[in-house]
């Protein structure tokens, strides 16, 4: 691995970071890759670098993934039940910023105890200055809603209960 890492790189990274209000962020070059992660306390976590993988082009590529430290709240929901693997979770598809309804002065798109149909929206999701629908996999009953507007939400992260 070089250590010759570029610092510019890393302050305009961490840059776009903040700008964007993103909490994680990547860059790889031929020998290096830098993430930069943020924790729900607005603070950068540590940088982390690694030599990018060289295989062979059969070889399936993998990349080593890194972890920010959890934040100290992750502690208080440990208890909470783990809703990432429930048949029914409508999971975030991208890190952003979750809005339960299309504007502040309007009702949510949906409420506990509302019926959905495969399709219907859910909530939105800002990334860089888009709003993305999250569209409901199947049909059912929302179960529960695990997030509340203005939730800065992780890719998978479980969003509805739907069932």
């Amino acid at each position: 691995m070089s250590n010759n890492l570029d610092t510019k790189v890393i302050g305009k990274l961490a840059e776009i970071l903040d700008k964007n209000n993103l909490t994680e962020i990547e860059y790889e070059s031929e020998d290096c890759r830098i993430c930069i992660t943020r924790d729900f306390s607005n603070h950068a976590a540590p940088v982390y670098a690694a030599p990018a993988p060289v295989m062979p082009v059969s070889a399936p590529v993998t990349a080593p993934v890194y972890a920010a430290p959890a934040p100290a709240e992750a502690a208080v929901c440990a208890a909470s039940v783990d809703y990432s693997k429930h048949p029914g979770a409508v999971k975030s598809p991208m890190v952003g910023v979750v809005y339960l309804s299309s504007a502040p002065n309007q009702p949510d798109y949906v409420s506990v105890g509302d019926n959905v149909k495969e399709g219907d929206t859910v909530c939105l999701i800002e990334a860089m200055k888009t709003f993305n629908p999250v569209k409901a996999a199947k049909a059912g009953k929302v179960k529960e809603i695990l997030v509340t507007s203005g939730d800065p939400v992780e890719y998978g992260e479980p969003l509805v209960i739907i069932e």
